[in-house]
């Protein structure tokens, strides 16, 4: 299943979009969301996220 980033809980530091092999993450609206389709849940974003913002949908 892909991810997701909890909106409530990302404080749009970057790092999961840095961290992502497949450059599934962008920022939008001052938060990072993640691209259903393109993500391959592999947890890379949720590895270097300091807040653990991303989770498994």
């Amino acid at each position: 299943m892909p991810y997701v980033i909890k909106k409530d809980t990302c404080i749009a530091c970057g790092a999961c979009a840095s961290g992502c092999p497949v450059d599934a993450i962008s920022e939008k609206d001052g938060v990072y969301v993640i691209d259903p389709d393109t993500c391959i849940s592999c947890g890379a974003c949720a590895g270097v996220c300091p807040v653990g913002a991303p989770e498994e949908e």
